[in-house]
């Protein structure tokens, strides 16, 4: 009987190893530094990102300059004057922020720019990805330009449905 059960425990195994997946590794940093256009378009994203930079930077100046102004000459004002410098102050600080946030922060200016000039380039880099998988009947593709990735995995193999059976759940 121990016999037959080491037996079919090594049948087992080797019908497993028969049935290795198939995957390929990718660096799409490497893929997308060859692209002319993506380059073009990193580049005119950078410029846009520069332009932007200089204008905070202004303003950021401006504030600072409206700062130590008002610490100068915060000895000599009236309690009203003092009130409508410290308003202005704090009105152009939070122009400042709101201007940051606008061109940088997240869904901002940058973010939509680069959506419009990098994400099209991606989109067919990885188009091309899953045809050479699918071409080459790879069950994944990882991606190696930052930490590993799996950028193409064959549907067949998602067992997303059978854990969500198991914990209940009606589909």
């Amino acid at each position: 009987m121990k016999k037959f059960l080491l037996l079919l425990l090594v049948f087992a195994a080797g019908t497993g190893v028969l049935q290795a997946q198939r995957y390929a590794v990718i660096d799409t940093k490497y893929i997308l530094s060859k692209l002319p256009e993506y380059q073009k378009a990193q580049k005119t994203l950078d410029d846009f990102s520069a332009l932007w930079q200089v204008e905070i930077d202004q303003k950021s100046t401006a504030l600072d300059k409206l700062r130590s102004d008002y610490e100068a000459e915060q000895v000599m004002l009236s309690d009203d004057l003092k009130k409508k410098r410290e308003d202005q102050i704090f009105n152009a600080d939070k122009e400042l922020r709101d201007l940051q946030r606008k061109r940088f922060g997240y869904e901002g200016d940058l973010f939509k720019k680069r959506q419009e000039l990098i994400k099209p380039i991606q989109d067919k880099v990885y188009d091309a990805i899953q045809k050479m998988a699918v071409a080459r009947l790879y069950d994944f593709i990882l991606d190696k330009s930052e930490g590993i990735t799996v950028i193409f995995a064959d549907p067949k193999l998602d067992q997303s449905d059978e854990v969500l059976r198991r914990l209940g759940v009606k589909l």
